[in-house]
């Protein structure tokens, strides 16, 4: 009888209805198509590769593996996976009975003059069983719907820690991009120091024999001050450049010892190929925003749940085994003991708690909806604007350099001109400057132009696989 008792309660309470709304994904509130300053070059999509793939310099791939190992917010975010998917498995239990073996004793003596037959009641009674413990018959589908939105947390604390790691590949690569930048930019102004020291030094000599004047020697002076002050400031930032890569990397770069050799700016892949699809199809895949609509799918849940509470809830509680006055009769013939104790409670006044518990679930899916479709608009402007910064910065770089190889070709030409006595020295200053300015701008157009490719890897990252998601949706 007990097993059919348990069955059908079994059977009841897997059959129950549920109260949570239908869920239903919101539309994109997006356009169809990429702006048109976005120019793709192809309509077709080109699979999203691996980071491996995607940043080939050997060095940054050194670092990036080295950062996913290391990195301590890295660890605090896959830590938070196992603690959600811990509170998914404890949520979800719920949904099945609890059985206990239980064992226990009770002794009692009543002396005559309490008891009610005058004598001395000395009782002793052992105890051995199965208890079931208070399992709910979820006909309303409350606990279903707590089971769903833990699971609904569960995978948007997995897709905000696979957000979290892209984020990290894309910030190594620009940390390691404008370390680059800065090396190569403090070289090459070490150079002009040393130029200008050169300068500065035969504008003196050539004052002393009276073909140059003082203004000429001031000018060459302040040229070569201006230079050592830039490389001051430019070992100052590839320091802070180098310790922002230790803290990403999770260890000291002077610790890193076999490290392979590196590229230089010009030597990294700027992913041209890289193409994006249609909105739709790049947005709705980012971990961001499928993080956004497992908090909606949460939310949508709790609704549920708290409607659930406005219903009778109907619990079991029961133990089948023995019981006997003697330890050795435990097993007896005859011992056999057992206890049903089905409860229902039907909250009948609570002060309006059950409603506002409604109102406040609906309240907080209404703006999960909108922190859903906002999340969906700032990735749309994201994307669109690293592919036409991609496109801009392309095009810029390349007016850039040849503007840098008309400056080192004049300054080729005043420095001659100035040798022979047909120039001034201040023509062979701006010349220096223009120069100057020129290949130092390259550098940082370089630079960006890179980085903006950095940060497609994260934008565009979602074709990675959803591996997580189906295994748990299974």
């Amino acid at each position: 009888m007990n097993k059919t008792l348990f069955a059908a309660a079994l059977a009841a309470a897997l059959a129950g209805c549920s109260l949570m709304p239908e869920y239903q994904r919101p539309a994109a509130p997006v356009p169809a198509a990429w702006p048109d300053s976005v120019k793709l070059k192809a309509a077709k999509e080109i699979a999203h590769p691996d980071w491996q793939h995607y940043f080939s310099d050997p060095r940054l791939q050194a670092l990036i593996s080295a950062a996913l190992e290391n990195n301590r917010d890295l660890r605090i975010a896959t830590a938070r996976i196992a603690e959600a998917r811990a509170q998914y498995g404890i949520q979800r239990a719920d949904r099945l009975p609890t059985l206990n073996l239980t064992a226990g004793r009770n002794a009692s003596l009543t002396p005559a003059g309490a008891s009610i037959t005058g004598n001395t009641l000395d009782m002793q009674r052992y105890d051995v069983g199965i208890s079931l413990v208070s399992f709910e018959l979820d006909f309303w589908g409350r606990v279903s719907s707590l089971n769903e939105a833990a699971k609904a947390s569960y995978l948007a604390t997995e897709a905000a820690q696979r957000a979290f790691r892209l984020s990290l590949i894309a910030d190594v690569a620009n940390a390691y991009l404008s370390l680059l930048e800065m090396r190569e930019r403090t070289q090459f102004t070490a150079e002009t120091v040393k130029t200008r020291a050169e300068t500065r030094e035969l504008t003196a000599r050539r004052r002393e024999l009276g073909v140059s004047s003082d203004l000429d020697f001031l000018q060459a002076d302040g040229a070569y001050q201006a230079a050592l002050a830039e490389r001051a400031n430019l070992e100052r930032q590839q320091a802070a450049a180098e310790n922002l890569l230790g803290l990403l990397v999770g260890q000291a770069m002077a610790e890193m010892k076999n490290l392979p050799a590196g590229r230089n700016l010009a030597g990294q892949d700027s992913a041209a190929d890289l193409i994006a699809g249609l909105p739709a199809e790049v947005l709705l895949q980012r971990p961001d925003v499928l993080t956004a609509e497992q908090k909606l799918i949460a939310a949508n849940a709790n609704i549920g749940a708290a409607r659930a509470a406005f219903l009778p809830r109907i619990t079991l509680t029961g133990s089948v085994g023995a019981a006997s006055r003697t330890l050795a009769g435990l097993f007896d013939a005859g011992s056999g003991a057992w206890s049903f104790q089905p409860a229902i409670s039907l909250p009948l006044f609570d002060a309006g708690r059950s409603s506002a518990n409604v109102d406040v679930s609906e309240a907080r899916k209404v703006i999960a909806v909108a922190e859903y479709e906002k999340t969906i608009q700032q990735a749309f402007r994201e994307v669109a604007d690293l592919l036409n910064a991609r496109e801009k910065l392309a095009e810029q770089l390349a007016a850039q350099q040849a503007n840098a190889d008309a400056q080192n070709q004049r300054l080729r030409l005043v420095e001659a001109r100035y040798g022979a006595g047909i120039a001034n020295h201040l023509e062979v200053l701006d010349a220096q400057r223009e120069s100057y300015a020129a290949q130092q701008g390259t550098l940082q157009v370089r630079r960006a132009l890179l980085s903006v490719v950095a940060q497609l890897y994260k934008a565009l990252a979602g074709q990675a696989s959803q591996n997580g998601q189906n295994e748990i949706g299974k």
